[in-house]
């Protein structure tokens, strides 16, 4: 048979004085290779003292090597042969050595925790009993493990990655409150131009309305002046003076000429009935509210002639 189709472990098992042996090295190793801030130097001379009595006849550092490339086939063989070949008294000092290799510098790595109830089972060793073991030959109690799907033990295990998280964290919320706060200045400011804008146009609504009372201000004065004139002249030829008819004092009223035409006197009774309604002086005297409703009348009545007139 080809030594091709063996593994290096299977190798190791057929050249061994004791597979035994060779079994408990590789899972002695195994611990070791999970043992944390221990040089590879130091696993190597801590791997040489456990095993100064073992009969397996040859070199460690094969051991080692497997060890370190997590070879579960060979650790799963190593466990069969510990399984088939050893008894219980042999299995707990087994575990009694585990135990030592894993703890005797420091605390108990995660993954040994879980290694050595791997061996607990492997050897038929009942939970109370690993940790009294382990109570006896490390003086403190064996805690349950560390669960590394909770997020707590990567705060603990990965404190710079979760400080970076956390300030990335910070940052992202800063940035959006930053954002938040120029999106409010923009939504202000928007508001603010649009009441500034809304205030100019008020104002020059104001300034129009206001323009168009003077300039209706200035026809009355020359309709006044004008009426002035023309009572003057008819005084002073008192027998060439006509009086005028009711449709030219209906015209008037309204600040038209004779002959102005239907809709000239649409457009005046508009205009004349929006400067003297009566509901713009509300706020002044009784006297010139009546004033203004006598006013109005005239104008409405004026009209209501013109427009039966022009029929």
């Amino acid at each position: 048979m080809s030594i091709a189709r063996f593994s290096p472990f299977e190798l190791l098992l057929l050249k061994s004085r004791s597979q035994v042996d060779t079994a408990k090295l590789l899972l002695l190793a195994w611990v070791l290779c999970h043992r944390q801030q221990v040089s590879e130097g130091q696993r190597r001379r801590r791997l040489a003292q456990v095993s100064v009595h073992f009969r397996h006849g040859h070199e460690l550092a094969p051991v080692m090597q497997i060890a370190q490339q997590q070879d579960l086939q060979a650790i799963q063989l190593a466990a069969e042969v510990l399984r088939r070949e050893c008894s219980r008294e042999h299995g707990l000092g087994v575990m009694h050595q585990a135990i030592a290799v894993a703890t005797d510098t420091g605390e108990l790595s995660l993954a040994n925790h879980y290694i050595l109830r791997f061996l607990a089972d492997l050897f038929d060793v009942p939970p109370a009993t690993l940790a009294t073991l382990f109570q006896e030959l490390t003086g403190r109690a064996l805690t349950a493990p560390e669960d590394p799907s909770r997020d707590a033990y990567w705060r603990i295990h990965d404190a710079e990655h979760y400080a970076k998280y956390e300030a990335e964290q910070a940052r992202q919320a800063e940035a959006a409150r930053q954002q938040a706060r120029q999106e409010q200045q923009r939504a202000e400011q928007a508001r603010q131009r649009q009441q500034e804008a809304d205030q100019a146009r008020e104002q020059a609504e104001r300034e129009k309305a206001r323009q168009r009372e003077q300039q209706h201000e200035r026809e009355r004065s020359r309709r006044h002046r004008q009426s002035h004139q023309e009572k003057k002249h008819n005084h002073e030829q008192p027998y060439r003076a006509t009086p005028p008819d009711r449709t030219t004092r209906a015209l008037a009223v309204l600040g038209l000429m004779p002959g102005a035409s239907k809709l000239e006197v649409r457009k005046a009774y508009r205009r004349m009935a929006q400067m003297h309604h009566p509901d713009r002086f509300y706020t002044e005297s009784e006297h010139r509210i009546a004033l203004a409703s006598a006013r109005f009348q005239r104008i409405k009545s004026a009209y209501d002639y013109l427009m039966h007139t022009y029929q």
